[in-house]
């Protein structure tokens, strides 16, 4: 999650987040196993993250982006506004672990990235 705390607009230094960039993590996941990795092994193996389309998390103070937790996001700078930036990224857990195959074909939305 990336709560916006104040108006965050793009002059205010607004997270980059790489469009799609969720698709790619999970067959670089996949070898490690149940054993996983810290994200930051992951993400020089991500190759194409520079072709990817950049979106910014724009919006007013209160506006919540709701995330997969496998999507790349990074900071932008300089500031360039005149007000400080607040916002905040607290985890959100999964009620339960993933599971990727399901007798009932009943994924969660984040399983069906992490399938495709």
């Amino acid at each position: 999650m990336l709560f916006l705390f104040t108006d965050v607009g793009p002059e205010d230094a607004p997270t980059r987040i790489y469009v799609g960039s969720h698709i790619e993590v999970p067959p670089l996941l996949e070898p490690m196993g149940e054993r996983g990795t810290h994200f930051e092994n992951v993400v020089p193996a991500l190759h194409h993250l520079d072709k990817r389309k950049v979106a910014l998390a724009m919006g007013q103070a209160g506006d919540v982006y709701l995330c997969h937790p496998f999507l790349v996001h990074a900071a932008s700078w300089p500031h360039r506004g005149t007000k400080p930036r607040f916002m905040a990224q607290p985890e959100l857990p999964p009620l339960a672990p993933l599971q990727l195959a399901r007798a009932d074909a009943n994924y969660s939305a984040v399983e069906i990235a992490v399938r495709m």
